[in-house]
C-alpha cells in the first residue's frame, strides 16, 4: 500500500502554523546549523572524531589509524577546527587535537544510536 504523502484537503490550521512560526529558529541560525552538519557528512572526518572520542591525537597517529595521509588529515582537521569541533595544543613541535567540548560527543553518540536502532 502506498503511503500518502500530501493532504486531500487544501486546508491550513491556522492555529498551528503560528505557533509553530513563532517556535523557528532564525533563518542564520538555521543556516549555521545545516553547515554544521555538513562538517558531520564526512567519513574521513567521522574517522577523525571517532578516534578524537577516545584520546588526544597528532596529525601522524590519526593518519595511521585512518588509513590516511598526513596531509590529508591536516586538511580535515582544519575544517572542523573551523567548525568548532575540535581544539589543539602543541607541546615542542607536536601538535595534538582533541573534541572541542562535550557536544561534540553528544552529536555524534545521538547520531550512532539514530542509526542503530533496529
Amino acid at each position: 500500500m502506498e503511503e500518502l504523502l500530501n493532504c486531500e484537503v487544501n486546508s491550513i490550521d491556522e492555529k498551528k502554523v503560528e505557533k509553530v512560526k513563532r517556535t523557528l529558529p532564525n533563518d542564520e541560525t538555521i543556516f549555521d546549523v545545516a553547515e554544521l552538519f555538513k562538517v558531520f557528512g564526512d567519513s574521513t572526518r567521522m574517522k577523525i572524531i571517532c578516534a578524537l572520542l577516545e584520546e588526544e591525537l597528532c596529525v601522524c597517529d590519526i593518519a595511521c589509524i585512518t588509513n590516511s595521509t598526513p596531509s590529508a588529515i591536516s586538511h580535515q582537521l582544519r575544517v572542523l577546527k573551523q567548525a568548532k569541533l575540535v581544539k589543539y595544543r602543541k607541546e615542542g613541535k607536536v601538535v595534538y587535537y582533541a573534541l572541542d567540548d562535550d557536544h561534540v560527543r553528544q552529536i555524534f553518540e545521538k547520531g550512532r544510536e539514530h542509526v542503530e536502532e533496529v
